[in-house]
């Protein structure tokens, strides 16, 4: 991780068939054992040679990959993103002749729909697709494509989102296609790097910019749908950009564990602390240190069990024999997707500076990693996505969709688990936080459907404050239902979830009353002084 940090992304401008980007070199070797592993395709069907496993143990081990070197993994996790897409919305054409090798890893996937004059807004897309014969060509340019050139594998799969002829004006007229970097007779299509930014973090990770100068391409689902079918690649990202956020905030916390229960500084202030041996005690007794780690604790913990709990709901999504069941899981994970993006992620950043704190000047410097665990997982916070956007489509879709169906299924999810196990005395410190949390959730929904509809602004001001309300109640939910289950049994790992999920509805979930106070504010002071005068 630290190797690929310092010696970063080369790009070659001049290589044999074009621009060149290589990669750490450590990566050939790394990339070669995650391959073999069975890791990029544990979760495809086995008929394309995958391992047929639900989703949720792909959130499981990626974290773990994640927290080791997330640079590095943003390229398997990518590819993921786009095997799906293939095998959801792609010809039996396109999947035969891609899906395998894509499956193995010889092969590796990505997703363009970036462009220097459109970002959130992919509406403005310029890129166009021209049919020929039985292929298109593609002309255009994409931005911020993530491992759109590198050295890992012979052929990049790419999706690019791009406009027929025909199009429609705006998003109802953008398609998705299928652009390799190498054809079926190996020779180089014209989809190439013209260069790499130069970021504030994950700099082993390489981040393009790629031209298409009549490069071929295959359409991947139906014309003018191409929004369709990326989404099925970016709700996935989404999700797995949370589990980034998660991943970072869990390393981060354990190097600033072991600092913290290693560096000796000043005296306990209660005297059977002390260390009779040292004239310093470990920072770890520090009741100010302790809160800077238990924050980062309490919260990873929590947002680990939403993004498992979320992954399961997908699973259960499809592939449950009951459609009921499949309704209503697919409603959780729709809701969730945005708050786990979003919440996740500016949560991982705040625990990252946390933990870095924890090591005081150390921390700021490059003998420890806090500092590059601190660049890299800023970037989580804008791409797919920025999370403005995602508090946007939470309040402006998914409040909405389905006449408020898939909010008020959740309200009565956890409704339920409150009647079940209001009289359980053994987790009342967890009951009662919750009931409150839901009261606050309602009353600030009431305000924001009645308010917003009178003034879009006001839903538009809030939204950021409004996801924030309803993930720190996500997150303390499942305090409560890992209570329900740790309470009683002896085992320290259950011994340590009560007391760290304590920890939370006292110190960290009283964040949700100030966020509800702010969705009520309202727009009015955010939205009163002309331009002229910021």
């Amino acid at each position: 991780n630290k190797i690929g940090d310092r010696e970063g992304i080369k790009f070659v401008p001049d290589g044999a068939e074009g621009p060149e980007v290589h990669t750490p070199e450590v990566y050939k070797k790394l990339y070669k054992t995650v391959r073999d592993s069975g890791y990029v395709g544990a979760t495809m069907p086995t008929e394309f040679g995958g391992g047929g496993a639900p989703f949720t143990t792909a959130i499981l081990s990626g974290e773990i990959g994640i927290a080791s070197n997330m640079a590095f993994y943003m390229g398997p996790g990518l590819s993921h993103g786009a095997m799906k897409t293939i095998l959801k919305k792609g010809s039996d054409e396109l999947k035969q002749k891609y899906l395998p090798k894509l499956v193995s890893g010889e092969w590796m996937g990505t997703m363009c729909l970036t462009e220097p004059q459109c970002g959130t807004d992919l509406g403005l897309i310029k890129t166009t697709a021209n049919p020929i014969d039985d292929h298109y060509e593609l002309n255009g340019q994409k931005i911020w494509i993530s491992f759109g050139e590198h050295d890992l594998t012979e052929n990049i799969i790419h999706l690019v989102l791009a406009k027929l002829p025909d199009a429609p004006d705006g998003i109802k007229g953008i398609s998705l296609f299928l652009v390799p970097k190498r054809l079926e007779d190996n020779s180089r299509n014209q989809i190439f790097c013209g260069g790499l930014e130069h970021k504030l973090g994950i700099n082993s990770s390489p981040t393009c910019v790629m031209n298409l100068d009549n490069a071929k391409g295959w359409l991947v689902g139906d014309k003018h749908k191409g929004m369709e079918a990326m989404f099925l690649m970016m709700n996935d990202a989404r999700l797995k950009v949370g589990l980034q956020g998660i991943a970072m905030s869990e390393i981060a916390y354990q190097n600033a564990l072991e600092f913290a229960k290693e560096r000796k500084q000043m005296r306990s202030v209660v005297k059977e602390k002390q260390d009779k041996d040292s004239k310093a005690d470990n920072i770890i007794v520090h009741p100010d240190v302790r809160r800077m780690l238990m924050n980062v604790k309490s919260t990873t913990e929590a947002m680990r069990a939403l993004c498992i709990y979320t992954a399961m709901k997908i699973d259960l999504a499809e592939d449950h024999p009951d459609e009921k069941v499949r309704e209503s899981a697919d409603d959780f994970a729709a809701l969730m997707t945005p708050i786990v993006k979003a919440y996740c992620t500016d949560r991982g950043f705040q625990n990252c500076s946390e933990s870095l704190q924890v090591l005081g000047g150390s921390g700021f410097t490059q003998e420890y990693p806090l500092e590059q665990y601190l660049r890299d997982v800023r970037i989580t916070q804008i791409y797919e996505g920025t999370n403005g956007i995602q508090a946007l489509d939470l309040v402006g879709r998914k409040l909405t969709m389905h006449k408020g169906r898939l909010l008020q299924n959740f309200q009565k999810e956890v409704q339920q688990f409150l009647s079940e196990n209001k009289d359980d005395e053994d987790i009342k410190q967890f009951i009662v936080p919750l009931q409150n949390a839901l009261k606050e959730v309602t009353a600030s929904t009431m305000w924001l459907m009645q308010n917003g509809m009178q003034d879009p602004e006001n839903a538009l001001a809030s939204a950021s404050d409004y996801l924030n309300l309803l993930a720190l109640m996500s997150l303390t939910y499942m305090w409560a239902r890992m209570a329900k289950y740790s309470v009683g049994k002896n085992e320290p790992i259950h011994k340590n979830k009560i007391k760290t999920g304590t920890y939370f509805v006292e110190k960290v979930m009283p964040e949700l009353v100030m966020y509800s106070q702010k969705v009520q504010a309202g727009k009015s002071s955010m939205m009163e002084m002309d331009v002229a005068e910021f």
